[in-house]
C-alpha cells in the first residue's frame, strides 16, 4: 500500500490531540429553536437563522409553488440559458430592499466574494483588507493577484496610515470589510471608513452576509444602519442566513453590477440559484417589508441573553449583535464545554483555531427571533450548571 497519504492520518491526529478535530453532527428536523441532533432533541443556539425564516410556511409554499412552475434546477449558467424572469424578479426585489439601483444573485455569499474581487482588481492594483475578514472574502483576495495589505481590525487610523504608505504603487485600489464579524458579532464603524476609501478614490466594499436582516430598518444591513446609500460600491450578501435560504448577491453601483454580468467568474461558469431557493428568498423579502417584528424579537432576546450572562459572570466578548461568544480561551475547554452543554440539551458549537486565533476558543451562541423566553432561560441555566462544573464562573 502507498505510504503517500500517511501525512493525512498524522495531521488528523494532530488535530484530534489538540482538541481541534471538527466532529460533524448530523440534524434529522427542520431548522428552528429545537432540533434532533445525532438523535437527540436540543435546544438550538448554533444556525444562522437570525430570523426563523428557514422554516417558514410562507417560505416553504413559495418554493413548492415555483417549482410546479418551472421544475427545480434552472439547467445552466445565467448567461447560457439559465435566466428566468425569476432571478430577474429577484434581483429587482432585493436592490430595492437594500435601497440601491442594481443587483446580482450568486450561488453563494463565498462564490459572490469569489467573484467580485478578481473582477474588480488584479495584478498591479491593491486590495486594503480588514485582518479579521471572512475567509472567502481572503480567498478572493488571493485570487485576484492584487497587492493585500491588511488593516488593524475594525481601525479607520490603521486603514488611513496603511493607504498613505502605498501612495503611488498601484494602479486601482479595494477596500474591504465584513459587515458584522461573525466570530466576534462585532462591526465596524462603516462610516468612518468609507469617508477614508472616498477621500483616497478607492472602491468600498462590504461583505453583510451577517447584517443582513439584523442591523439596518427592518434588517436592510450596515449600510442602511449608517445611511451610506449610494457611497458604498458593493454589498456582498447571502440569503443563507436571516433569509433562510441559499444563495449571494451582489448590490450596489449599477456599473459594477452590469461589469459583473460579464466577469463575475461563478455568474459565467456555473450553474445559476435553484428554483426553490429564488422563490423563497422573494417570500422572505416579502416578511420583512410587511413587518419588523421579527428583526425586534431577535434583538429582544440578544438583549435578554447577553446581560443575564453577564450577570452570571461570562466573558462576552466585543458583541455588538446578537452574535453572542462565550470566551472560553483554550479549545479543549471550549469543546468540553460545548458537550456538556449538549448533554444539558443545548446545542452550540465550540469554535477553535484556525476559525478563531489560538488561546481565543469560545462557545459562539446564535440567537434567533424563533426562540422563545423559556428557551432563553433554559439556555442560561445550561451555561450556568456547565460554567461551574468547569470552573468557569
Amino acid at each position: 500500500m502507498s505510504n503517500k497519504l500517511n501525512w493525512i492520518d498524522e495531521e488528523l491526529q494532530n488535530l484530534k490531540e489538540s482538541g481541534l478535530y471538527n466532529k460533524i453532527r448530523t440534524l434529522s428536523s427542520p431548522q428552528g429553536a429545537w432540533l434532533v441532533v445525532d438523535g437527540k432533541k436540543v435546544l438550538n443556539f448554533c444556525s444562522n437563522n437570525y430570523l426563523g425564516l428557514a422554516n417558514h410556511p410562507r417560505l416553504i409554499q413559495a418554493a413548492k409553488d415555483a417549482m410546479s412552475d418551472f421544475g427545480v434546477g434552472p439547467g445552466a449558467v445565467r448567461t447560457i440559458a439559465g435566466t428566468l424572469d425569476l432571478h430577474l424578479e429577484l434581483e429587482k426585489r432585493i436592490a430595492k430592499f437594500k435601497r440601491v439601483e442594481d443587483a446580482i444573485t450568486f450561488q453563494s455569499g463565498f462564490t459572490a466574494n469569489l467573484g467580485t474581487i478578481p473582477a474588480l482588481v488584479g495584478k498591479g492594483d491593491a486590495i486594503f483588507s480588514d485582518e479579521l475578514n471572512h475567509a472567502s472574502i481572503i480567498d478572493g483576495c488571493r485570487l485576484s493577484r492584487a497587492d493585500i495589505i491588511r488593516y488593524d481590525h475594525a481601525d479607520p487610523n490603521s486603514l488611513e496610515k496603511v493607504i498613505k504608505e502605498n501612495e503611488g504603487k498601484y494602479r486601482r485600489g479595494l477596500v474591504v470589510t465584513d459587515g458584522v464579524f461573525s466570530m466576534d458579532g462585532d462591526f465596524p464603524p462603516l462610516d468612518k471608513i468609507t469617508e477614508i476609501a472616498e477621500k483616497h478614490e478607492l472602491i468600498m466594499m462590504v461583505d453583510d452576509a451577517h447584517g443582513e436582516g439584523v442591523l439596518g430598518e427592518g434588517g436592510r444591513g450596515i449600510v442602511d444602519h449608517f445611511g451610506l446609500h449610494g457611497r458604498v460600491d458593493v454589498e456582498v450578501g447571502t440569503f443563507s442566513k436571516a433569509f433562510g435560504v441559499m444563495g449571494g448577491v451582489v448590490a450596489g453601483n449599477p456599473r459594477i453590477i452590469e461589469w459583473l454580468r460579464q466577469r463575475g467568474r461563478p455568474f459565467l461558469f456555473s450553474s445559476a440559484v435553484t428554483i426553490p431557493d429564488v422563490a423563497a428568498t422573494i417570500a422572505a423579502i416579502n416578511v420583512l417589508e410587511e413587518s419588523t417584528e421579527l428583526v425586534d424579537r431577535l434583538w429582544k432576546n440578544a438583549e435578554i441573553f447577553k446581560r443575564e450572562m453577564g450577570k452570571l459572570g461570562f466573558d462576552t466578548g466585543k458583541s455588538m449583535t446578537p452574535i453572542t461568544p462565550v470566551m472560553l480561551g483554550e479549545a479543549k475547554l471550549a469543546r468540553e464545554f460545548s458537550r456538556m452543554l449538549y448533554d444539558q440539551g443545548v446545542f452550540a458549537m465550540a469554535l477553535g483555531f484556525p476559525t478563531v486565533p489560538e488561546g481565543k476558543a469560545r462557545i459562539r451562541v446564535m440567537i434567533s427571533a424563533a426562540h422563545s423566553e423559556a428557551d432563553i432561560e433554559q439556555t442560561l441555566s445550561a451555561f450556568t450548571k456547565v460554567g461551574k462544573a468547569l470552573g468557569v464562573i
